[in-house]
């Protein structure tokens, strides 16, 4: 754990003390590396299914692969800013990306964390970060709004959590991760149980977000800068979605019955998102709502508490988490040309650019779940357990997967094919290091196809 952390803790001196002309390039190349080096914690060795550095932070099949991609991310989001970020002043520029790599920092050690209260403190720590880059970072007037909106939605759910916990130290006398599964299980009956239940994982769902709870997540999505967007999609959600399957061990005969009104609402949620997501006109919007409808999903395959549940959720966190931060990068590539992210403007962009296309395809298909991709295998878990659970639930998550399909066509057709308009035919070509960056992203996502066991979780 400390190969990366210490690392990840000194590139803070590099970044300040870089001469201006190497910054970008040094602090790209040192994450990189970073994000070699975590490689190895996919390689699993122990037996007792914790692989521990010291008794506060450790690694198990299930945070590694979030771990990984934490770190995967740094480097990306370094290059995806390059562009918009350079014309600011140095110190301006430091600070960005010092507040990109704290953001690493604070997520290996929440990932990471065997003290559940640690894992919270890491978990709200991780605000502070990503509410600075949306509000001082972000392209539009409205972004102060989306800032209120994201810090008061997060902070109301996860202060009933705080309690929770609190209740939970007092009862059972410890907060460890690795005490907790052993310790007895808890008699819950009484509607006190009932409200502690939905105190700790509230604070799970709006992070996810659970459909109901979900309206700060566009308005993040679409105000952040290229690197917000990336990181809330790919990392910060996925948060929601470890803290759910870390607690979930711990309430367990109350979950067969209070489940069911968040299991409803999740697999409502991605007919809705589905259906937002055909009418929308803004490409950020999209792709923010098109992150609920897939969230959903894995709120619906956690909460059903079976190992295929379980192991489809973190599947389809890990693919969606590279797909959608793709799709964003891609969608801030064709912003900053056309400086505008309404479809109908920018539209035939594949004759312009035909590799840009090659990687808009790949993305959507990732995005609508196109076998052999990781994407399917998730999806796949999780809709045969819900089917398990309930056969009722086939047709929503039919439908569900009939509506992802048709958005994401919508998408790539929206934006890349017809004619295209006269006022865009003078844009500048793409550098090459946009098409590394799309690569970094979608490279995992076919690599991961050939060995997916990485990503199981603990059910292999």
């Amino acid at each position: 754990m400390l190969k990366v952390l210490i690392p990840t803790i000194m590139m803070f001196p590099v970044i300040w003390l870089t001469s201006p002309k190497w910054l970008w390039t040094t602090a790209a190349m040192q994450s990189l590396l970073i994000a070699f080096v975590s490689l190895m914690w996919l390689n699993w060795t122990s037996e007792a299914g914790w692989t521990s550095s010291n008794t506060y932070l450790a690694t198990d099949p299930l945070s590694a692969p979030l771990l990984v991609l934490s770190c995967w991310l740094l480097p990306l989001m370094i290059l995806a800013s390059q562009n918009h970020i350079n014309p600011e002043p140095i110190n301006r520029q430091r600070s960005y990306i010092m507040l990109l790599t704290s953001l690493q920092a604070f997520l290996i050690m929440a990932f990471g964390a065997t003290e559940i209260i640690l894992f919270y403190i890491m978990f709200e720590t991780t605000l502070i970060p990503t509410l600075i880059i949306i509000t001082r970072w972000g392209n539009q007037a409205e972004r102060l709004n989306a800032g209120t909106y994201f810090l008061f939605y997060t902070l109301a759910g996860s202060l009933p959590l705080l309690v929770a916990l609190l209740l939970l130290q007092q009862s059972t006398g410890t907060l460890s991760m690795l005490a907790l599964q052993y310790s007895q299980p808890m008699q819950l009956g009484s509607w006190g149980h009932m409200i502690w239940w939905a105190g700790c994982l509230i604070a799970f769902l709006v992070k996810m977000p659970l459909y109901g709870v979900h309206l700060w997540l566009p308005k993040a999505h679409v105000e952040a800068p290229v690197a917000g967007s990336m990181v809330l999609a790919a990392v910060l959600l996925k948060l929601g979605g470890y803290g759910m399957m870390r607690m979930m061990v711990i309430l367990d005969p109350l979950s067969k019955e209070l489940a069911y009104p968040f299991i409803i609402l999740a697999l409502w949620g991605i007919i809705m998102t589905g259906s937002i997501c055909l009418r929308q006109t803004d490409l950020k919007s999209l792709i923010a709502y098109s992150s609920v409808g897939h969230m959903g999903l894995v709120a619906g395959g956690i909460l059903i508490q079976t190992p295929w549940g379980f192991s489809g959720a973190i599947v389809l966190m890990i693919a969606h988490g590279l797909v959608s931060s793709a799709l964003f990068c891609l969608a801030n590539t064709a912003y900053e040309r056309t400086h505008s992210r309404t479809m109908v403007l920018a539209r035939g962009l594949q004759v312009i650019f035909p590799l840009a296309a090659v990687w808009w395809f790949i993305a959507n298909l990732a995005n609508l779940a196109l076998p052999p991709l990781p994407n399917l295998m998730g999806e796949l878990m999780i809709i045969t357990t819900l089917f398990g659970w309930s056969p009722w639930t086939i047709l929503l998550t039919g439908l569900g997967t009939l509506i992802t399909a048709s958005y994401s066509l919508y998408m790539f057709l929206m934006s890349q094919r017809g004619p295209t308009p006269n006022h865009i035919v003078g844009l500048q070509p793409f550098h090459t290091r946009e098409h590394l960056l799309v690569t970094l992203h979608l490279a995992p996502i076919i690599l991961l196809v050939a060995k997916p066991e990485l990503m199981w979780g603990w059910c292999y």
